[in-house]
């Protein structure tokens, strides 16, 4: 989980502080009325806000019209910041110590990495249309699903550099999606009746699961034993055995079925209704429906605190993300944020 800010060293010149904790300083040296601002006061001050003021992680919003982040304080359940991504921002991953975005911008064709601090971009070229963007476990590896190219792009996180471009069977992939324990990428695409399945290491299509037609979301077991698939035409989720690559079960949803999200549990799995306007609480025990929750205007992608208490549901048409609490299965606020928010992001 990462803090909002750090105390800087001793003797540190406030123009290197980051724009964090020199905004955090400025308001509690406010609020408190000290009236001297020495370096070492404010250090003081920057590192009591670290260890009580936020615990609590983001959440990153891509907006696709607006070509910005929002960032949500889960503490709060309100916007803190906005950062600029380019003109039209869609696909979004978080690494794990939550320092960099990487967004996939389908005006310019290229994988942003968006420092969570100080806003800095970097670009990595990409073949035309890119959609969803997936990072694996240890946080190494970003896959981006290209969409006219019928392929997946797999980007060094560290460098940026292209370690390969591999072709799929599925026309215009939409997400690509690491396995929890790296072997596998699951890739779903909107021409499609099937999920094609890459092996990371072999850097090539191996298979592919038969699924409804126009898979989307894909969420895994965290064991990585199953997959779960969204498939939009038919309303429907399908469950994946990866060992025996074979549909297990099939789990009736709502009208045009998209975004999943899987409990750290891995007791529960969320499915976003997009013409209903809804959110689904599926029980993988038995493979059923046991809630259903009322979102904004086209729900889509959506994403899970670490802790599984609470889900954020990107509302494409409502410009708004609503947060859901777990336990409760109930809507607990709709938080405005830019123009069609296409999915969110969690450390």
């Amino acid at each position: 989980m990462r803090v909002c800010c750090s105390a800087p060293a001793a003797g540190t010149p406030l123009a290197a502080w980051s724009p964090c904790v020199r905004t955090r300083a400025r308001e509690t040296t406010k609020a408190i009325n000290v009236k001297s601002s020495t370096l070492m006061q404010l250090a003081l001050v920057c590192a009591s806000l670290a260890t009580t003021l936020h615990a609590a992680p983001f959440a990153y919003v891509p907006n696709e019209k607006s070509g910005t982040v929002s960032v949500i304080d889960t503490a709060t359940d309100t916007v803190v910041r906005e950062l600029a991504a380019g003109k039209r921002p869609r696909g979004i991953a978080i690494d794990p110590a939550g320092r960099h975005l990487y967004l996939s911008e389908a005006a310019s064709n290229v994988l942003l990495t968006l420092d969570t601090d100080s806003g800095a971009l970097r670009a990595s070229a990409l073949g035309k249309s890119p959609e969803g963007v997936g990072i694996s476990a240890d946080g190494k590896t970003v896959a981006v699903a290209v969409e006219e190219s019928n392929s997946v792009t797999l980007i060094d996180a560290a460098t940026g550099a292209q370690l390969a471009d591999i072709k799929v069977q599925g026309k215009n992939p939409e997400h690509a999606m690491f396995s929890p324990d790296g072997r596998w990428l699951l890739v779903s695409a909107e021409e499609a009746e099937q999920v094609d399945v890459i092996d990371v290491a072999a850097r090539r299509q191996v298979g592919a699961i038969a699924v409804g037609l126009r898979p989307r979301g894909i969420g895994f077991s965290p064991d990585a034993r199953r997959a779960y698939v969204a498939c939009e035409l038919v309303s429907t989720v399908y469950v994946l055995d990866l060992a025996t690559r074979a549909t297990v079960a099939s789990i009736p949803a709502g009208k045009n079925a998209n975004g999943i999200a899987v409990h750290p549990s891995g007791k529960q799995v969320y499915v976003s209704n997009g013409a209903d306007g809804t959110v689904m609480l599926i029980d993988t025990a038995r493979n059923a429906v046991t809630a259903t929750i009322a979102v904004g205007k086209r729900p889509w992608n959506m994403a899970l605190t670490p802790d599984g208490s609470k889900l954020y549901v990107a509302n494409g048409r409502s410009n708004s993300v609503s947060v859901i609490d777990t336990a409760a299965a109930r809507k607990l606020s709709d938080i405005a944020v830019g123009q069609l928010p296409w999915g969110v992001a969690i450390r």
